[in-house]
């Protein structure tokens, strides 16, 4: 499976964006579909997951409240819609997948078998 990650840009404090994560080669079925975000110079962070077969979904605590995860199934696509975005959310923003869901998992890069390119998302103060 491919992953396209796409929807970042500059945007000021307090605003959103939405970011997509797009699959090919392979519909998502029983994936675990990840979010994390990375800083040069810092580890890669996870942001956020969502379980494709149920809809369950994880939040990192710094994004609770602000960011949703959402699937399309038509579209085999995920979303990432962050709102209230603040300077600290700048990052490159990269989706990731695994194909079984990893109970009590999902949360480190390691659990993941597949990455799309990152996205850049700009927070102004």
């Amino acid at each position: 499976v491919q992953l396209q990650a796409s929807g970042g840009g500059l945007v000021q404090t307090g605003g959103s964006l939405r970011l997509s994560c797009a699959a090919s080669g392979s519909s998502f079925s029983n994936y675990g579909i990840g979010w994390f975000r990375q800083v040069p110079g810092k580890e890669r962070d996870f942001v956020s997951a969502i379980r494709w077969s149920t809809g369950m979904t994880m939040y990192a605590d710094s994004v609770k409240g602000r960011f949703t995860i959402s699937r399309d199934r038509a579209k085999n696509t995920v979303y990432l819609q962050m709102n209230s975005l603040k300077p600290d959310d700048t990052a490159a923003y990269y989706c990731a997948g695994r194909s079984r869901w990893l109970v009590g998992g999902m949360s480190k890069p390691d659990d993941y078998d597949y990455w799309g390119q990152g996205t850049l998302v700009t927070v102004s103060s």
